[in-house]
Formats: C-alpha cells, structure tokens, sequence
C-alpha cells in the first residue's frame, strides 16, 4: 500500500475538519516507527537467506507472491519482488520447476456484493491426526472470515458458535450504501450479519441456518416462510473449497511433515487416550495460532490481478470493510447480537505438569520435545483421572445435535445466483441505482487541462451477475510468470 493509500485509510478515523495529516508528515511519524519501504530496507538475496529457509520449513510450496506476504507479516521485511525472483533462481531452482508443472483450473462463482453470502465449510483431510478444520468465508472481498482447528467439525453449536464469535466480533457500526436494510445504528446491542449463509447439507450446520434465519426474520417480517441458508445440494460450495485448496497448497504441507514426525517415530498414536488428550492440549490451540497468523496474511495481502475476474482488485479486508471504495455494495444487515459461550479443552493435571516445565515457548522446534516432556510427567502421576468418555469422536454418537427449523421453504432457485439480495432474486432496480452513483463518483474529476484530478476512484461497480475465479486455481502459477 502506497503512502497516499494509507493516509486515505487513516483519514477515515479521524475528523478531517479538525485535523490533517500531510505526505511528509506521515512519512515521518512511519520512519521514525521504523515501518521502511523496501528501497530503504534494501534487502538481497544474501541478507534474506536465513529467514526465507525458517519459511520455506513451514510452506515448502509458498511462489514469490506468497513469499513476500510472509515476510512482510511474519518479519516485518519489505522485500522486491525482482530480489525474491532473484533467490529462488539462485537457491531454489528445482522447486520452480515443480511449481510450474501445475495446471490450470479455473471456477465459477456469482455474488451481488460485500455480505450477500456467507460460505462455510468443514475440511477433514487431517482427521487421521484427529484434528479437522472448518472455515468461513465472505466470497466478494475473499474474506476468511473463520478458520477454526478442534478435534470434531459435525457438533452443530460448536459450528454455530464459529458464527456467533465472527458476528459479535465485527461489532455493530452499520452504514447502509444501497443494501435492503437501510438505516444506521451504533447501538450495542446490534451487530452486522450477512443475507444468507450457505453450506453443504449436514446437520453439523443446522445451528448456523437457525440463527442466521431467526436473525433476518427477526428484522425482515416479509422473509417469512423462508430459510435465510442456502443448502449447496447440486451445486458445488465453491469459495470455501477453493479457500481449502490454497490451504493445502500453502499452510499444511509443512505442518503435515511435521505432525507425521510424531506419528512416524511412534510418539503420538491417536488411539491411545493419554497421547491423545495431551495431543489436543498441546497442538490445537499452537495450530489455531498458526491458522490465524495465515488468516491475517491471507486478508491483508493484495491478490494477483485476474484478468477474468470483474471483481474488485485490492486487500480483502479493505474491499469486505471499505466496499463504496471499490465501487461496491455492502448488503450487511444489522441484527440483534446473540450471546455465545465458546468451548475449551481445560485439563487441570496437564496444565500443572506443563507449569512444572517451566511454560516453555510453543513453537514447530520446539513443541514435539515439549509433547514428550508431558508425556513423560502424565505417566509417572498415580492420580491419573479416568479420561475414556466419548474421545472418539469419529464413531460417537452426537449427543448436540440441533433440529432444523420446521415450515420453511427454500429461497427462489436461479441457474447461478445464490445469494439473499431481493430475497434471493438478485439485485433490484435501487442496487443498480446505487451501483450507478458510485461508479459516477469513482470518475476521475478532470482539470482545465484535461488531466484527472488527486482523486482516489476505483473500478466501477459489479453488474449483476458477478463471474469469481479463484486467485491461485486460475493462474499456471502466480509465482513465476515475470520468469517463465
């Protein structure tokens, strides 16, 4: 982001008419905090080394994209392009082979704007590890919005409370541009939900399509009779499985190696209940930790530009908050905040034989030796509590299941829409007419000599149906095309 971008963002948060803040100025404040641009931090190839073989440990399968997200977040290097290009040449040529090799796979998804659709998901291709993923996401901006590890994903309310937590934690500022709830509000007890969730069928995700219809119904008498979730029964839940194949190519295959280093030396086994609780004390909440560092790169970080995408171009977290400035409508709905009570593995014998340890720094070096430390204590403890209820919970019954609200019917059915907007129609002729003043107000202002003025104008605004490809399945490889 440019100096000029961030003093726009800033300027949002602050009375302009009381206050200013110019370019000089800003750079001042941003270099005497240390925040260097990348001429100014000068990296190499050489300087870089060190911190890009602790990386290429935890995403063996990370492009030039990836690579300078990360050391941007995770290390606070501002690094060119041309000198990353530069190291895989020279250091890591046989894996520019390999990323090259993959093909190209292109999908289609449609959205009307920011919140129309909430897309969940769960994800069990670590299962044999006893762990799965579930996730959430805002397909118009690619906003993760949840991404959650734990040792079950088909508990309803755990499901819901993912929900719950995301909602509470947006907050409740609402400032309608064109969506079907048109009012403002900054009472408390309000926060802001999408039109309509959507997920596969399965009753692990009747918790979500209640609240999430409660809610809208709650404020909206003219949506009843109708669930406000989307069932995906013969169409594909595309942006959640697109968000878990860039997963899988840039977060899991290094964390994979190293939890396969448990298992292959015979340290963990998943069907020994001791190894196993101690497994999710120790792992889930360093993973979870991991999974919101890569939550936080993935939504702060710029995708590659798609030529076949009219969807805006910019951070995610920028298009999902700031949706006007990318010409852009933001259909959240303010509804009443519910309340949620999130669930913790808490074993009291392992907390006080980790104390006994020192509480030793979790790390991907260090956490095997801490595992087999505990281990180790549990073990040699005589009041060893009895711990074998209901820890399989591949073949235990679910004793939290919820029911579906009954009498509802299924919002209006289109060839390719799947959004709420126009209770499920798509947009209407007010969207369009917003649509239509945004993008007037993004035309560069032109000056006596006809050149456009200092504005910051985006892209106009989507049309109807809007076409999703997937930033990292449409590309052949958004690492090396400056070197292919």
């Amino acid at each position: 982001m440019s100096d000029k971008q961030m003093i726009t963002e800033l300027q949002k948060h602050f009375d302009t008419n009381q206050y200013g803040l110019g370019r000089t100025k800003f750079i001042e404040i941003r270099e005497q905090l240390g925040l260097l641009h990348t001429r100014k931090q000068g990296h190499t190839p050489e300087s870089i080394r060190e911190v890009m073989i602790k990386l290429r440990e935890a995403y063996p399968n990370a492009g030039i994209r990836d690579m300078i997200s990360l050391l941007f977040h995770e290390y606070q290097l501002s690094v060119s392009r041309r000198v990353v290009e530069t190291y895989f040449v020279t250091y890591e040529a046989h894996l520019i082979r390999q990323r090259k090799a993959r093909r190209l796979q292109r999908r289609r998804f449609w959205a009307a704007g920011v919140n129309d659709i909430w897309a969940v998901d769960q994800h069990d291709k670590w299962l044999h590890f006893g762990l799965v993923l579930h996730t959430g996401i805002e397909p118009f901006s690619g906003r993760i919005l949840w991404i959650k590890v734990w040792h079950s994903n088909r508990n309803p309310q755990l499901i819901l409370s993912y929900y719950l937590e995301t909602i509470s934690d947006f907050g409740c500022a609402y400032n309608s541009n064109g969506g079907d709830n048109s009012h403002h509000t900054d009472s408390p007890n309000l926060t802001d939900i999408p039109m309509v969730t959507q997920s596969d069928p399965g009753t692990e995700n009747f918790g979500i399509a209640n609240a999430q219809t409660m809610l809208r119904q709650m404020h909206d008498p003219s949506l009843a009779g109708f669930v406000q979730h989307r069932w995906m029964r013969t169409k594909k839940n595309i942006m959640p499985e697109i968000a878990w194949s860039q997963l899988r190519k840039r977060f899991t295959p290094g964390f994979e190696d190293l939890l396969n280093q448990g298992v292959d030396a015979g340290w963990y086994d998943p069907d020994n209940t001791l190894q196993l609780m101690l497994f999710r004390w120790l792992f889930i909440p360093w993973i979870q930790n991991e999974l919101d560092r890569y939550k936080h790169h993935i939504n702060n970080t710029r995708k590659r530009r798609d030529r076949n995408t009219i969807l805006p171009h910019g951070v995610p977290m920028m298009i999902h908050t700031s949706a006007e400035d990318y010409g852009a409508l933001d259909f959240k709905y303010a509804a009443n905040r519910l309340q949620y009570h999130g669930k913790q593995l808490n074993i009291t014998l392992i907390d006080e034989c980790y104390a006994l340890l020192g509480l030793p720094a979790v790390h991907r070096c260090s956490i095997w030796t801490i595992y087999l430390q505990l281990l180790e204590h549990l073990q040699e403890r005589a009041e060893l509590p009895p711990m074998l209820i209901n820890v399989d919970d591949r073949s235990a019954s679910n004793v939290n299941d919820l029911p579906l609200l009954g009498g509802l019917a299924d919002l209006p059915d289109n060839d390719y829409y799947m959004g709420g907007v126009g209770s499920g129609r798509g947009l209407q002729e007010e969207h369009m007419h917003a649509l239509d003043v945004l993008e007037r107000d993004n035309e560069p202002q032109l000056d006596d000599t006809g050149n456009d003025g200092d504005t910051f104008g985006t892209a106009s605004g989507p049309s109807l149906w809007v076409d999703r490809f997937s930033d990292t399945e449409s590309e052949v490889d958004d690492d090396l095309d400056a070197m292919a």
